[in-house]
């Protein structure tokens, strides 16, 4: 990372209330070391993606939403991916700013993308509000002690260690 990477820019089909319901933009394959020391999130819109998950209707290639980076997480569902999440947000409108990358994660600088921040009305992020979906652990019969440890830590991020779950029975 050059010292001027202070930004992980997306390339996401979803649309910007789907990003802030699930607390963040996900599913990406990225290196977490290195967006962890990123300070901005852009995301930038993909119109073209077929898929069911797609929602998005801001304009194709366009910066529509930023994101003060709070945390790097795992997916919600998918192994082995990561959710950027954010402390404040503020939606924006800038066509043409995805460059037409072959990876839908780049890390740059917000300058390198031409986004200014003069003027963005930031909004902060309402964790409280963040409606998880349904994971197949809740489905199954029950969790291990190591599960639910693993689910605690990543909800209030924290390392596993510092978790302590007492049975009383």
């Amino acid at each position: 990372m050059t010292a001027a990477e202070n930004t992980v820019a997306v390339f996401t089909a979803k649309s910007p209330d789907t990003i802030i319901r699930e607390g963040g933009s996900q599913a990406w394959k990225l290196d977490p070391a290195r967006a962890k020391k990123c300070e901005w999130l852009v995301c930038t819109q993909n119109a073209h993606n077929p898929e069911a998950y797609a929602d998005g209707n801001e304009p194709h290639r366009s910066a529509f939403l930023v994101g003060r980076i709070s945390r790097i997480s795992p997916a919600d569902k998918d192994e082995g991916r990561w959710k950027i999440e954010f402390s404040q947000y503020a939606r924006i409108s800038q066509p043409n700013v995805w460059t037409g990358d072959r990876n839908p994660v780049r890390y740059t600088h917000l300058d390198a993308l031409g986004v200014d921040l003069e003027g963005a009305q930031f909004q902060e992020m309402d964790n409280d509000a963040v409606a998880p979906e349904p994971t197949q652990l809740m489905a199954s019969a029950g969790l291990t002690i190591a599960q639910a440890k693993a689910g605690l830590a990543k909800t209030y991020g924290v390392e596993v260690n510092s978790i302590e779950i007492v049975i009383r029975g």
